[in-house]
């Protein structure tokens, strides 16, 4: 019986290890094991200048803009309201 408790016990250890991304609603939490960095969050087109058409969530990281996938702008509110990314620049922490 030891021995069935400690199979088990291991084996949740390994699983709990193996998830890194928790999300609730529209909260994620990063992993914690990827380092995490300070960028700048907006609309690719409207203030970052990148190519494209209609607007895209992007980041600028030490003066260099990329596009986010696995998101859209929309996910984060209303871009083109007063305090949206299409109208403002937003520092935000990052991971991967």
């Amino acid at each position: 019986m030891k021995y069935v408790f400690c199979f088990a016990f291991i084996t949740c250890s390994f699983i709990a290890q193996a998830q890194n991304v928790v999300t609730s609603g529209n909260l994620v939490i990063a992993d914690p094991l990827k380092k995490t960095y300070t960028v700048e969050a907006s609309c690719g087109q409207c203030n970052f200048s990148l190519p494209g058409k209609g607007c895209d969530l992007a980041i600028r990281m030490d003066g260099k803009a990329y596009y986010v996938s696995g998101t859209d702008i929309d996910s984060h509110g209303d871009a083109h309201a007063r305090d949206g990314f299409c109208e403002t620049i937003e520092n935000r922490r990052s991971s991967g």
